[in-house]
């Protein structure tokens, strides 16, 4: 027993070291942590439980077969935020560069359908350049699956995607249906097609900050909704963002408790409109005045 025991856990640490240490250095160099370091900063200490460690992608098409890692490119379980529950997957950038193929699309699908089983938000930490072109339909088919989740649940239980690497094509098109959407700075992008194939179209040169990056989907696509400065910023805030969601369409949001008296005046409020309809004024003071500090 004790021979199996230490088998299982020498196959965890192979699954738990991803694409190996010079593939996660290369990430930290580029200012990007891995899947399984951002899942530990955005869940409470302790609370993840992990399904399908041991799953391995099937294809055996141009030696595929000699290139097999455990978990197949993305890390799936359910944890909590702030003792909440919730449902998680994170793109293994290290392993095949997150790409999906079928079992890996496998792995998203089974979050998204506990998530709405139980009544659960679905975050997902997205770090991927899209299909898994060796598997061809096979991938394919994989984003019509997720795809389908992702319409299923609109409007049941909160869908929120953090874009923080190269995402193009279906890491593209999934996140987008989703209700909230954060992108980190400098290292995150979201493509239909990357630049290169623009390149070859168009005959144009964009940069992939110019043609996905952070400010253009926050500033003028408003695809996304936040950006910030680096991984860890960015899960902080997503944690905080959380803290505001119900767990699904029949709970309300949470309430948290203010010191801020309901029955205050605003008395600035009287001239903050301008009597000139063609005025602008600035609505953010507005409800900074009226919301609860």
């Amino acid at each position: 027993m004790k021979h199996i025991l230490n088998e299982l856990e020498a196959r965890r640490e192979r699954a738990r070291a991803g694409g190996g240490e010079a593939r996660i250095e290369a990430q930290h160099k580029r200012g990007k942590l891995t899947a399984r370091e951002r899942l530990s900063l955005l869940l409470d200490e302790n609370s993840f439980e992990e399904f399908d460690m041991f799953v391995e992608h099937r294809n055996t098409d141009f030696g595929a077969d000699k290139n097999i890692i455990p978990g197949d490119g993305v890390v799936t379980g359910w944890g909590t935020i702030n003792g909440r529950m919730v449902y998680v997957y994170a793109k293994e950038f290290t392993v095949f560069g997150g790409s999906l193929s079928e079992t890996h699309a496998q792995k998203i699908c089974k979050i998204q359908d506990m998530a709405m089983q139980n009544g659960a938000p679905v975050i997902g930490l997205l770090d991927a350049g899209g299909a898994r072109i060796q598997e061809g339909v096979a991938s394919l088919a994989g984003y019509g699956e997720v795809f389908k989740r992702n319409v299923l649940a609109s409007g049941v239980v909160p869908q929120v995607s953090v874009i923080m690497g190269p995402c193009a094509g279906g890491d593209v098109y999934s996140p987008a249906m989703t209700d909230f959407i954060f992108m980190v700075r400098d290292t995150s992008y979201m493509f239909i097609t990357g630049p290169e194939v623009v390149k070859t179209v168009t005959q144009e040169d964009v940069t992939p900050e110019d043609l996905g990056g952070a400010k253009v989907h926050t500033t003028k696509s408003a695809v996304a909704d936040g950006a910030y400065d680096n991984d860890v910023i960015a899960i902080e805030e997503m944690r905080r963002l959380y803290d505001f969601l119900p767990l699904n369409n029949r709970e309300k949001p949470p309430h948290w408790p203010t010191i801020d008296d309901p029955m205050r005046s605003e008395p600035s409020l009287d001239t903050l409109v301008p009597e000139n309809a063609n005025k602008p004024y600035d609505m953010k003071e507005l409800i900074l005045k009226v919301a609860d500090e």
